[in-house]
């Protein structure tokens, strides 16, 4: 595993480790965890960097464990937050964590005999301690001194922490210390943001056991302009395709700034050196063909969605810009755009039909003297080809049993003939 930190610093993932891990690490495999908040069925694009750094132990000889807060959600990481979390209910935790372990999978190999990955609830060891135990065993080892000097605890402050949210600290110290015990894991992995509750655990193993545990955590991720990454108009970008279509996944990744896309396929990709490298070369020779972002988009929704998905919505966006004709569209991405652009379905058996009819029907019109000026005017399409004032639709136009139809530059609907 000598190689496990110098993989992770040229892929921009390193910001801090603490002093004996890289000694550590030449020592042969080690098992390592990250936790996950449990309050959303689905992962998004910023819990990526975790799970990245996982994967990337494992790929070293790592045993990655994925430690889905069962406990801990009940009460909420106060860390890089301004307000208290809303606590959920055991079952909808349970759920979501399970939701959680089948999104994971595309990263992580939980089947490898010997470095398999490894999915645990803290729920099933912190819901059994009593309050006593705990603040004997536990609360001793810290100061409240100490506490009140971590960031998440000191940016709450001046706004207002519970007690609840100042023990969390207290209890993902206390995982560590579990598995340290249960697991032999060595090392937790985190963002910078969970430096401060990091290093609470390896104090904790140190001063309970007299053990040695070992911390790393990956930069906050941020686009060029500073912005939080993963983060949109519409808000979160999911893992999951009914909060986040594999369409709009794509398009994310299409749309990232040509400044950041290369920092975005060292760290979401495992593409080696050599041939990240040679994209980037070859998309700043004609940066106009966004090469380096399609090979970004390409490989992380067909990690997420599937490779026939991605394909997919890949050749629904090339033909939304018309980048390529429409008559290259599969069965797949006509459904795919009828998912992305306005739609109306009628029946098939309606059809011959004349266009201002259609045209009428569907409201891409206001009525059929609209339409026949709209035509007359050449302001109507239909297959992305401009259609005369007599047209008449017939069945040997539909593509997958589809038809597209645009008014002016922007306006589109697709239209689906139905047996």
């Amino acid at each position: 595993m000598n190689n496990f930190i110098e993989e992770l610093r040229w892929r921009g993932l390193y910001f801090d480790a603490t002093p004996d891990l890289a000694d550590r690490l030449t020592k042969g495999p080690i098992t390592g965890y990250v936790g996950f908040d449990p309050t959303a069925r689905s992962l998004q694009i910023g819990n990526l960097v975790p799970v990245m750094l996982l994967a990337h132990l494992q790929r070293a000889g790592g045993t990655p464990i994925v430690l889905i807060g069962g406990g801990t959600g009940l009460i909420g990481d106060p860390s890089g937050k301004r307000t208290e979390r809303p606590l959920l209910d055991k079952e909808a935790i349970e759920a979501n964590g399970e939701a959680q372990r089948e999104q994971l999978s595309r990263f992580l190999d939980f089947d490898c005999p010997d470095t398999g990955a490894i999915m645990l609830n803290n729920a099933n060891w912190l819901t059994k301690i009593s309050l006593v135990d705990f603040l004997r065993d536990t609360g001793k080892h810290f100061t409240l001194a100490s506490m009140l000097q971590k960031e998440s605890i000191k940016g709450r402050m001046d706004a207002g922490i519970s007690f609840t949210e100042v023990a969390y600290m207290l209890l993902q110290a206390y995982d560590f210390l579990h598995l340290y015990r249960e697991q032999k894991c060595e090392l937790q992995l985190g963002g910078s943001d969970q430096w401060g509750n990091i290093t609470a655990g390896t104090e904790l193993i140190r001063r309970a056991d007299g053990g040695q545990g070992h911390g790393f955590c990956a930069p906050l991720l941020t686009t060029s302009s500073g912005a939080k990454f993963g983060k949109t108009e519409d808000g979160a970008v999911w893992l999951d395709p009914t909060m986040t279509s594999p369409y709009q996944f794509y398009q994310f990744w299409i749309n990232v700034e040509d400044a950041d896309v290369e920092n975005y396929l060292k760290v979401f990709t495992f593409l080696p050196q050599n041939e990240i490298e040679e994209l980037i070369k070859r998309h700043n020779e004609n940066p106009a063909t966004r090469l380096a972002q399609r090979a970004l988009a390409s490989d992380l929704t067909a990690r997420i969605h599937g490779v026939h998905v991605e394909k997919s919505v890949a050749q629904a966006s090339r033909i939304i810009f018309q980048e390529i004709d429409l008559e290259e569209a599969t069965a797949n991405t006509w459904q795919t755009l009828a998912g992305e652009l306005p739609s109306w379905i009628t029946a098939a058996d309606s059809l011959p039909r004349p266009l201002v009819d259609v045209l009428a029907d569907s409201r891409l019109t206001k009525s059929k003297s609209d339409s026949r000026r709209q035509l007359q005017q050449g302001g109507i399409y239909v297959n992305n080809r401009r259609a005369d004032a007599d047209m008449t639709i017939t069945p040997d136009l539909l593509q997958h049993g589809h038809l597209w139809l645009r008014k002016g530059k922007k306006t589109n609907l697709i239209v689906r003939f139905d047996d």
